[in-house]
């Protein structure tokens, strides 16, 4: 029946399969965004079949991390029509899951993200989703105007909401758009709430009556403006983890700050007020929210030095030594220094990790002198992260504990610990994501720059630079150096090949002893569950067989991570040396993971073989 009622598919006379046809047809009959409908009428007109296929191949997934996509028309993108099935999935299954959602409610955000050619920006998606979940009569907390990632996981425990949705892609390419979602905890959600999310999605593509009539929302007393209430309570939080006030009025050093054309710009300067500190220096060029991110190829602080390049200029001019780089969605942060050599030092992840890590155990433990507070004291990274903290806390007394990859583990994880009544004082990953303070459960830019802004303040105080007191904390706890990078992989069989060499590595089904000339001292395999230096044989960390994540523990004190990317068509590692605490020879330690870094190259990804990618610098 559905053929009979599409006079436009039925008369093309292109070739299309039951599936497409099908899928095609619904679009048309459900799309009221007059832009997305038309480009799909038109692409049927044209019979351009590879288009098609590209809009109505597959559905966007739904994973953990939500959804991920460019904007444009069809299931496999961004806009109106997915926006709004994704958004009663999400509802219905809400639900089920709590019997209070209508006295309780959710809350909503967006960046400042837009495609003019497909009609969608994460403000539209933001009102659409609302007007989804006012319809079914529970309460929506939306902001009027874009916000930090980190205020939705804020305001989900500040409000004790049921749920959080944040439109945003974060530093993707500027033609993609996501939804992230946030559980009544203030935790991103986990397995199993995103397969019970795909499957209502799957159970509700229909739009409901109202679903298109956004403007229902604007005077119902469901609505809220969380803006001004939470913007004041986050700011009043955030003073707690100011230490040096007095320092800070007075301090000289002076910072420039970069929100990448992002919505970093307006919190950020109010994070410093609340310090007491003078508001940084703002790129002028990047400071205001721009969908097109003109100034930079990639809106990715992560990639270094390209994207900084208008925040040296703007620090040399002004004559300051610290920039702070937020990205777009200002849930992560870059920090660079300039050195007395007159360069400037972009710090990876792993080293701000240990400097915030140092500096919060340091202001904690000013404050609490009294060593039987450290048994309840925790600090968590992700297991591809530097285990710098590690050292730490074997040295000080406090407990450590590594999560899976990705901060829903470790705000998920770190609820666990304060529902037990501990104190989580820091977490970290590498891809430069930080939580300083955990009333916001996950990973915040905002909090981390004004909180490296009053360490390196304080340290100026004592004649220290960011960069010696990193080199001090690497003497006293033992040098930990890094190296991660990744190879380009479009193809799902290679990749299950190369992960399966390394898991039959002498053909009898062995993993590898030795790579080049290294000895390996352990295996931990979380695709399998498998890890030799457990009694049992048995990995602790949760397993999971859709994606490939082994570590290769090496007799030389080397650790290293091979894994597939959830987001990208990648295959990433992870490459740490750690050294014991005394003076070692930080060239030499480099020029030996240089070596053991080629080794796992040459041995374990074998890139001539699998014709991989590798990372163009």
């Amino acid at each position: 029946t559905l053929v009979a009622t599409t006079p436009a598919l039925g008369g093309s006379g292109i070739g299309m399969d039951a599936r497409l046809e099908q899928e095609t047809a619904q679009w048309l009959r459900w799309d009221k965004n007059p832009l997305t409908l038309e480009s799909v009428k038109q692409l049927i007109a044209e019979g351009n079949m590879e288009e098609l296929q590209k809009c109505f191949g597959a559905r966007m997934e739904f994973g953990t991390a939500g959804l991920r996509a460019p904007m444009g028309a069809g299931i496999s993108h961004m806009n109106d029509l997915t926006i709004i099935q994704t958004t009663q999935g999400f509802c219905r299954y809400l639900e089920e899951q709590f019997s209070d959602l209508k006295q309780r409610g959710v809350v909503i955000s967006f960046d400042a993200r837009a495609h003019p050619s497909s009609g969608g920006s994460s403000r539209r998606f933001a009102r659409l989703a609302a007007t989804t979940f006012i319809s079914q009569g529970i309460p929506v907390h939306l902001f009027s105007d874009i916000t930090p990632t980190p205020f939705v996981p804020y305001t989900v425990s500040h409000l004790k909401l049921c749920a959080g949705i944040m439109i945003t892609a974060s530093h993707n390419p500027k033609q993609d758009n996501g939804y992230k979602v946030y559980w009544d905890n203030g935790a991103q959600i986990i397995s199993p709430h995103d397969k019970g999310i795909s499957q209502a999605i799957e159970e509700n593509l229909e739009p409901w009556p109202q679903a298109w009539d956004d403007s229902l929302i604007d005077d119902s007393p469901l609505l809220h403006n969380p803006s001004a209430s939470i913007n004041a309570s986050y700011f009043e939080d955030l003073k707690k983890y100011c230490f040096h006030r007095s320092i800070n009025r007075e301090t000289k050093v002076k910072f420039v700050h970069t929100s990448v054309h992002g919505v970093g710009h307006n919190f950020v300067q109010l994070a410093f007020k609340a310090f007491d500190l003078v508001p940084p220096e703002a790129v002028p060029q990047q400071k205001d929210p721009d969908p097109e991110f003109p100034t930079v190829k990639y809106p990715n602080p992560e990639e270094g030095k390209g994207v900084l390049t208008l925040s040296f200029a703007l620090a040399d001019k002004t004559k300051a030594k610290i920039i702070l780089a937020n990205d777009p969605d200002a849930d992560r942060l870059a920090v660079a220094e300039k050195q007395d050599s007159g360069e400037w030092r972009v710090f990876s992840g792993n080293e701000l990790g240990a400097l915030l890590g140092w500096w919060l155990f340091t202001s904690w433990k000013e404050k609490n002198p009294d060593r039987n507070a450290l048994k309840d004291i925790y600090m968590l990274s992700s297991t591809v992260s530097s285990k710098i903290l590690r050292a730490i806390a074997l040295k000080e007394g406090f407990h450590f504990e590594e999560t899976l990859t990705g901060f829903k583990w470790m705000g998920n994880r770190a609820k666990q610990l304060m529902d037990q009544g501990k104190t989580v004082l820091f977490a970290f990953e590498e891809a430069i994501g930080y939580m300083c303070c955990p009333f916001v459960l996950d990973k915040d830019g905002v909090s981390a720059a004004v909180i490296s802004a009053e360490l390196a303040s304080f340290l100026a105080t004592k004649n220290l630079s960011l960069s010696q007191q990193l080199k001090a904390i690497y003497v006293e706890y033992g040098y930990h150096i890094t190296k991660a990078s990744y190879f380009i992989c479009h193809d799902q069989d290679t990749i299950k090949k190369l992960f399966g060499n390394l898991r039959n590595y002498d053909g009898k089904n062995n993993y590898p002893k030795t790579c080049g000339k290294f000895e390996i001292s352990a295996i931990r395999d979380l695709t399998t569950g498998y890890d030799d230096s457990q009694p049992d044989k048995k990995a602790v960390l949760p397993t999971s067989k859709s994606s490939q994540m082994i570590t290769f523990t090496f007799a030389n004190g080397g650790v290293a991570t091979m894994r597939t990317s959830g987001t990208e068509p990648k295959i990433k590692y992870y490459a740490e040396l750690c050294a014991p605490p005394g003076n070692s020879d930080p060239e030499q330690l480099k020029k030996e993971l240089n070596e053991l870094v080629n080794a796992i190259e040459e041995n374990f990804f074998q890139p001539q073989k699998y014709n991989l990618q590798p990372k163009s610098e």
